[in-house]
């Protein structure tokens, strides 16, 4: 049994596995952004009688005294899944959407993954960093720039720690979700609806709207991508990078393998 403690549980692929790992035995400190979201999967968690395997609470990963509070919890694996997303084409969107969205998914995360290994350090604990990076942490696509620069931090982020810390005991795994259905990617590509101006910009709404489109139709059900959450992160072993489903591992080395030899 291990003890997990998972940001961005509020919702999606977090609150799935959340959930999933509890229902396979795991002990779970499930956290949410916002308090309404404690409180609704609270209600949750005791209509699924798992209340004492999973505990809620709130932390905002850009609340100083949220990440404070995680030194006093008790858990050996820790599982970085909280992530925000300000998109649209990347020659135009404005720089502050840009570093908004960097604050969250790179900056943010960092400080608490360091709070959280210098609690490991101190109390020897041989524990396990997750990263829920993304597909788009090893490739790019149309509108989602902002994002993917985000992810693509965090799997140097993450690789740099690995090595870092395999001195004292503590591991490092990423995990790179597809496209899945959970509503996350639909609502980060509307925010470019909120600063895109047919009358200001050369991408135009309607021609970014139809890429959307093009992009946001073909995702997968997420609970095959909570199933393979739940198992990676309950096993005692496993791989550094985890991409699922098996055809965007495929997609992801076809698209690497193609820089290569690409001519402009």
């Amino acid at each position: 049994m291990k003890k997990i403690l998972i940001t961005g549980a509020g919702t999606g692929l977090g609150r799935g596995t959340a959930i999933g790992l509890a229902q396979a035995g795991h002990q779970v400190i499930a956290t949410t952004e916002i308090w309404p979201q404690v409180t609704e999967l609270r209600g949750h968690i005791e209509e699924v009688g798992l209340q004492d395997r999973v505990t809620v609470d709130k932390l905002d990963v850009l609340d100083a005294r949220d990440i404070t509070a995680v030194s006093g919890w008790d858990f050996d694996t820790f599982v970085s899944n909280a992530a925000t997303g300000d998109c649209g084409p990347l020659a135009e969107i404005p720089v502050d959407l840009v570093r908004r969205t960097f604050e969250t998914n790179v900056f943010a995360n960092l400080e608490l993954t360091q709070r959280v290994i210098r609690t490991w350090v101190d109390a020897d604990t041989a524990g396990r960093v997750v990263f829920i990076s993304s597909m788009g942490g090893m490739l790019t696509a149309f509108g989602l720039g902002p994002y993917c620069a985000s992810k693509h931090a965090l799997e140097a982020i993450a690789a740099t720690l690995r090595d870092e810390l395999a001195p004292t005991g503590i591991t490092v795994q990423t995990i790179n979700p597809g496209a899945y259905r959970t509503g996350f990617n639909d609502r980060i590509a509307d925010t470019a609806f909120r600063w895109l101006d047919d009358s200001v910009h050369f991408n135009q709404t309607a021609d970014v709207n139809a890429r959307f489109a093009e992009i946001l139709a073909n995702q997968f059900d997420p609970q095959d991508m909570i199933d393979k959450m739940v198992e990676i992160i309950g096993a005692e072993h496993g791989t550094y990078r985890n991409v699922w489903p098996p055809q965007t591992e495929e997609l992801i080395k076809q698209v690497q393998e193609a820089a290569w030899t690409r001519t402009e």
